[in-house]
């Protein structure tokens, strides 16, 4: 019920849409050809503007072939961002072609892949549709229909996801079911106006109100009778992968709320606080300490100092400043005075009386005098010569030259190192830190980071450390030494995106690509050079070496390997083999035709009787009777026959010779009342020959054709194979058209590497194309039901596809750079 009543608020919201387009379109949904290509304006050589089919718009006259109608990049890129990711959009176009013209009405292509064009063959009476599908193949959707008849006509192509429909002066002529057009087009794709490139496809007549409707149904704009109630195929399949996407949100939200909740569950009993351990010792939340000359605070788990200031000490008479042990600032101290100096608690002098003897005195504040200190133990023995004892004033012994006063003890706390002097010692900072007191004994880190003393250079980043600093490399780039870093070599570790065909250059925060010599790219992707000598589809491999598709053979790949003649095939006595360019099939013969099992051989042509249904010559005065392959015109019994015939409801004589009406190229005759049509036999040398029945008879410059590759020239009537198309030169022009394949009746189907037609396979892992039942469903990780023939993106990865394939009895999954793995 909820899905039926979104289904209305849909199609309302389409009538609206269509009440809108009334009234003109969106300028934001309209790609207006001619505006954007200021044609008229831009001074296009074999571009006029004439008279059109109305008189509202524009209409411009395409003659010639020395043309080049091709949007700048700016304006190309322009009109493609509007339809690009799209997969609703409608081609329109009035059109007046020459009569059996065959040219592109407007074509987007990149290189050699046609993102999106519209063609009009009058040689096949055909309205082609070329495009890129998702799985990134070419494809060309034929429509038999002559436009080419010097004739005004309308004409839209409307996609709507794999819905295609071609109207066709505001009659719905086609309505197909194709695979969806894939339009994510690179910005630098090229847009052409009534040609393909600057050497083929020309369009020759006149064309009016060519535009490109970024919407579905758009060919309503074109013929607004036209209405429409029901929600688009694009609109439908939307719908359901938007249903199926929220149950996939749902069913993982649900999922993750429920383990949330657990874990709340069990925290609810718990007190958390972040504590600070400093040696040994733990600090709780907002705790304060001391340390030597900094106060700190544990905040939130993080240990945070600041330096003491200490304000410089005022001290009364008979005081003076000084450290006392554990403090960080300087006391006022009572002091002693001994020989005009002021000493403090625990100063030692030594004297000499006028004996030489030595007294050792210290200053006691507690009785603020210096009293005499008698040694208890004698001066030790000393292994120096007397050259290099010194006399010390703190004490009677003499020490030698070198003595480590530091090991007898000192006040240097951390980041501060004890330094032995002449007479005694002294605190220094250690590198990288700064003094906190005037005697160096606490000191302090230096941020060389945040001060600029450091030596990082370009392409790294400054982070402190204690005592230091250290230089980090940006993203990308690696260590050249401790201050400086160079871009990433992706070239020499492997770590690029060249083809094996391509040079790798390594540049400032990446690399480029090129090509080698003998190869064309864009670096990422490289291919062989043949200078455009692989014919017939060949792929060049390396330089000047072709690989030929299945069915040609040559050096060059120039020449089509009759599979008839050559006896590589075996086809039933009913049937005959039939050559194509690079395939064949078994054809029924005449007086036969296929029973709807399409076998490969042949074995399912049965006998035609022409008797009973009518496909006979027979005059009225001869009776009919039907033989194998075939029948006879018997004259009865007694009876004079005059052995006419009956064609088209008309009586023709014996020995009649016609031309058809419906070809003037096929020449029928009468004999002994069987007609008999054959296609009329060329003579070149026959100065009368019509040139429209035999082209290949016609010898002008202006009627060759110029090869794809620009490099080779064909006469009038020529034939070849280009990347699975049969192309065929008439009068100059070329016209190209899928090769025929023999059909296949089976529901798995993929088409070889190298080939241009699909074949049967019982595996539906290895196949191309499946035919899918949307009836179908597979149920995937989360339980969530998928249509048959759907995919989406496994949850928690970014490179795994999967696919719905109801045959495999499971869900298929896929790299994304490897073909279907297993089922």
């Amino acid at each position: 019920d909820q899905s039926v009543a979104l289904l209305r608020k849909v199609c309302l919201l389409k009538k609206l849409g269509v009440i809108r387009l009334r009234f003109g379109v969106d300028p934001a949904l309209r790609i207006s050809v001619f505006d954007e290509l200021t044609l008229g304006e831009g001074g296009f050589d074999g571009v006029t503007q004439v008279q059109g089919f109305h008189s509202e718009s524009r209409a411009f006259h395409f003659q010639g072939t020395s043309r080049e109608v091709k949007a700048p990049a700016g304006v190309s890129q322009r009109m493609v961002q509007k339809l690009k990711g799209k997969n609703e959009f409608t081609v329109v176009a009035t059109v007046k072609q020459d009569h059996l013209n065959s040219g592109v009405i407007l074509s987007i292509h990149h290189s050699e892949h046609r993102f999106l064009e519209l063609e009009s063959s009058g040689q096949r009476s055909e309205v082609r549709l070329h495009y890129r599908t998702k799985s990134h193949q070419d494809h060309t959707e034929v429509f038999p229909y002559s436009l080419a008849d010097d004739q005004w006509h309308k004409v839209s192509v409307a996609v709507s996801a794999s819905h295609v429909i071609l109207h066709v002066d505001c009659n719905r002529i086609y309505e197909r079911v194709v695979e969806a057009p894939f339009m994510d087009i690179p910005e630098d794709t090229s847009f052409w106006l009534g040609q393909r490139n600057a050497a083929h496809g020309f369009f020759k007549g006149v064309m009016q109100d060519v535009e490109i409707l970024v919407m579905p149904q758009g060919y309503i704009s074109q013929c607004p009778d036209l209405n429409r109630t029901c929600p688009t195929c694009n609109d439908f399949h939307g719908l359901v992968q938007k249903i199926m996407e929220l149950q996939d949100i749902l069913a993982k939200t649900s999922s993750k709320l429920s383990r949330a909740e657990e874990k709340m569950n069990g925290l609810d009993g718990c007190y958390c606080e972040r504590t600070c351990s400093v040696k040994g010792v733990v600090y709780r939340e907002d705790e304060g300490w001391t340390d030597g000359c900094r106060n700190c605070t544990c905040t939130n788990g993080t240990v945070l100092c600041e330096a003491i200031s200490c304000p410089p000490p005022q001290c009364p008479a008979g005081t003076a400043p000084a450290y006392v042990k554990g403090a960080c600032c300087k006391e006022c101290l009572p002091v002693c005075l001994f020989g005009g100096r002021e000493l403090v608690e625990g100063d030692q002098r030594a004297v000499r009386d006028s004996s030489g003897r030595c007294l050792l005195f210290e200053c006691r504040v507690s009785q603020t005098s210096m009293h005499r200190v008698v040694p208890t133990d004698p001066c030790p023995e000393l292994s120096c010569p007397e050259s290099e004892q010194i006399t010390l004033s703190s004490r009677c012994c003499k020490v030698c030259r070198g003595h480590d006063f530091c090991s007898e003890g000192h006040g240097c706390m951390e980041h501060s190192d004890c330094v032995n002097l002449e007479a005694g010692d002294c605190c220094v900072c250690k590198d990288g830190f700064r003094p906190l007191r005037d005697d160096n004994a606490y000191c302090e880190d230096i941020d060389e980071c945040a001060e600029g003393k450091h030596y990082c250079r370009e392409n790294t980043m400054c982070v402190n450390t204690p005592g230091s600093f250290m230089c980090i490399c940006h993203t990308g780039y690696i260590r050249i030494d401790d201050y400086s870093c160079t871009e990433h070599d992706e070239c020499l570790s492997g770590l690029h995106n060249c083809d094996e065909n391509a040079l790798c250059f390594n540049m400032v925060g990446g690399h480029s690509c090129s090509c080698k010599p003998g190869y064309t790219g864009n670096g990422t992707v490289c291919k062989a050079m043949c200078d455009g000598l692989c014919q017939n589809g060949g792929s060049c491999v390396s330089p000047n070496n072709c690989v030929c598709q299945q069915g040609f053979t040559g050096e060059r790949c120039e020449t089509d390997i009759d599979e008839c003649a050559d006896g590589f095939v075996e086809c039933d006595s009913k049937s005959t083999c039939v050559n194509l360019p690079g395939w064949y099939h078994c054809e029924c013969r005449d007086g036969y035709h296929d029973n709807g099992l399409f076998s490969a051989n042949g074995e399912s042509c049965i006998d035609i009787n022409e008797c009973k249904t009518g496909r006979n010559t027979c005059a009225n005065d001869t009776v009919c009777f039907n033989l194998e392959g075939g029948y006879d015109c018997r004259c009865p019994h007694g009876h004079n026959c005059t052995g006419d015939c009956i064609h088209d409801n008309k009586v023709k004589h014996s020995g009649q010779i016609w031309v058809l009406d419906s070809d003037r190229c096929s020449v029928c005759s009468c004999q002994a009342g069987q007609v008999m049509c054959r296609r009329m036999v060329c003579d070149c040398d026959n100065p009368n020959a019509d040139l429209f029945c035999c082209p290949e008879c016609d010898p002008r410059l202006s009627s060759q054709c110029l090869h794809q590759n620009g490099l080779l020239t064909y006469g009038s009537g020529d034939t070849w194979v280009e990347n699975c198309q049969q192309c065929q030169c008439l009068q100059g022009q070329v016209d190209c058209w899928p090769l025929p394949c023999p059909p296949v009746d089976c529901e798995f189907t993929m088409v070889p590497e190298g080939e241009c037609c699909p074949r049967c396979v019982t595996d539906p892992c290895q196949a191309d194309t499946i035919r899918n039942d949307i009836t179908k469903t597979c149920t995937d990780e989360h339980n969530i039901s998928r249509f048959s023939g759907s995919s989406w993106i496994k949850h928690g990865t970014e490179c795994t596809l999967c696919q719905c394939k109801v045959s495999c009895h499971s869900v298929e999954s896929a790299n994304c750079n490897n073909p279907l793995i297993s089922c």
